[in-house]
């Protein structure tokens, strides 16, 4: 996992100095602001685009959980870097990338855990409910 969020890291490390040459190469004379407004507002509106219809069918097909899961998971992830980040500004502790890792994998495992449980319940409902359809038309 920590593999894979350093790739990120330096993906978009190059995606940035990419975007500076552009920037100096063009002489559009951006300043960092104006270029993260441009960059985000645009990534922002693309992942709308994207994810929006996914949500939909996603609505459509009774999965609101899956919606659910994806915005606490973002949540957890903005919440982890921001608390790493505090600790480092405070120095009330280490900032430490496994720490946000750890937490992360928490929220997975214990998501996991929650999600067997629904399932049994469901599962368990639903043969109740079959059990009483056959009972009224038998």
């Amino acid at each position: 996992m920590s593999r894979f969020l350093y790739w990120i890291v330096e993906m978009i490390a190059k995606v940035h100095n990419w975007l500076l040459k552009l920037n100096d190469a063009y002489e559009y004379n951006f300043t960092d602001k104006e270029l993260h407004f441009l960059i985000i507002g645009a990534l922002g509106m693309g992942m709308i685009f994207v994810i929006h219809p996914v949500f939909k069918w996603l609505v459509r097909h009774n999965h609101t959980m899956v919606i659910s899961w994806f915005y606490v998971f973002t949540l957890i992830i903005v919440i982890t870097f921001a608390i790493e980040i505090g600790q480092r500004v405070t120095h009330t502790g280490v900032m430490d990338f496994a720490d946000i890792v750890f937490g992360v994998v928490g929220f997975i495992c214990m998501f996991f855990v929650f999600s067997v449980i629904r399932g049994i319940y469901h599962l368990i409902r639903r043969k109740i409910r079959r059990r009483r359809e056959d009972a009224l038309l038998g």
